[in-house]
């Protein structure tokens, strides 16, 4: 029997669609179950585990009861075996690392782990490169190289490790970043430690790239296309990134580089909004509205990290011929080859989105590049 370790850290990425950037501390939770977000990691935990469940006769799950892990290996199929209990009510940073001990005292083959940088960070202090680990991306923050994709590669990894394949293991950055300098327009990450990681270029991120464009030319003339594409009487939803935000410098305006801005007839009508502030207005708005995004340096990410305020539910209403993406040709070239990715926390959404898309990569310069999730590629 192949002995998983699971944890999951319930309250990750929880800030995400309501505009905080993250779930750091007990306010930050606070304030986002206020604002209606909505736990996402138990339910990614389980994306996982149902996408290996045909497999459950060669597993043994092991974890903490409730949320830590018990909740979601019950509803994907499995009969976990639980081994601790969280101290604390949600649980806290130190339940992590409880239960990471306890998977490393059980001797787990690999533990997988759903969360976010910080969670990555509490694997690393206990777990090391002692053994494996793989996470399920469900945070906001996803700088570090130690998660899949998305849910359902994840899976993949451990179907390839279930059935025999020959997986190197590798050590894979952690990498987190200050959430309140974080929600203040700056990003400050840093190498936190190394993890064992499955090694699949197809189905794990890469580190994110956290520097600015190096040709800053590149990114003007960009920003100049998109400036000519512009609509009158049209509501851009303004993604956060560096490209999008030099994008509204070169209009002269000064939008929230981590956050999402409205922009209507070339002025900023609100920044830093959150999903349901978005829902809002698109309900108040009666004429066209158009995403605008930029693909993360490294990984390739254009739906999913970083930009959770566009949920499923906002990108359908909006429509994928409604949505730009504008990067220059160096960010795109930097990929390799591999697809720009959607990880929406919907995989029916996702599939929907897999295929070719325009990207804007310089003045009257437009490209058609793939867009894939998991290990479906460009479909």
């Amino acid at each position: 029997m192949f002995k998983l370790g699971v944890i999951i850290n319930p309250y990750a990425g929880l800030g995400g669609s309501v505009g905080l950037k993250g779930s750091d501390g007990e306010a930050i939770r606070s304030e986002a179950l206020a604002r209606g977000a909505e736990q996402r990691a138990p339910a990614r935990m389980q994306r996982t585990l149902e996408s290996i469940s045909e497999l459950n006769q060669q597993i043994e799950v092991i974890c903490f009861a409730g949320d830590m892990g018990e909740v979601a290996a019950k509803n994907a199929g499995f009969i976990p075996r639980i081994i601790g209990v969280a101290k604390n009510n949600p649980s806290e940073a130190e339940d992590t690392c409880a239960a990471a001990q306890a998977l490393m005292n059980e001797q787990a083959d690999l533990i997988l782990f759903a969360g976010g940088d910080g969670t990555a960070r509490l694997i690393a202090d206990v777990v090391g490169i002692a053994q494996p680990v793989l996470g399920v991306p469900s945070g906001v923050k996803m700088h570090s190289g130690v998660y899949a994709i998305s849910p359902e590669a994840a899976g993949e990894i451990l179907k390839q490790l279930l059935t025999g394949k020959l997986v190197n293991i590798a050590e894979r950055d952690v990498k987190d970043i200050d959430e309140e300098a974080f929600r203040n327009g700056q990003v400050r990450a840093r190498f936190y430690g190394t993890l064992l990681v499955p090694e699949d270029s197809q189905n794990l991120q890469l580190v994110k790239n956290a520097g600015t464009e190096r040709d800053e030319l590149a990114q003007l003339d960009v920003a100049q296309e998109m400036i000519d594409q512009l609509q009158p009487d049209t509501l851009y939803l303004v993604g956060p990134g560096s490209t999008t935000h030099l994008f509204l410098q070169e209009l002269g305006l000064e939008g929230s580089l981590l956050g999402v801005d409205l922009l209507l007839n070339n002025k900023l009508i609100a920044l830093d909004v959150s999903a349901p502030q978005i829902v809002q207005q698109l309900d108040n708005f009666t004429g066209q509205v158009k995403i605008i995004i930029t693909a993360i340096g490294g990984q390739g990410h254009i739906l999913g990290r970083g930009n959770q305020q566009f949920t499923p539910a906002i990108v359908r209403r909006i429509g994928k011929d409604n949505i730009y993406i504008i990067a220059a040709r160096g960010k795109i070239l930097a990929l390799d080859g591999r697809p720009l990715l959607v990880d929406t926390n919907d995989p029916q959404l996702d599939k929907q989105l897999v295929g070719y898309w325009p990207v804007i990569t310089g003045y009257r310069d437009t490209i058609i590049y793939p867009v894939g999730y998991t290990t479906e590629g460009a479909g």
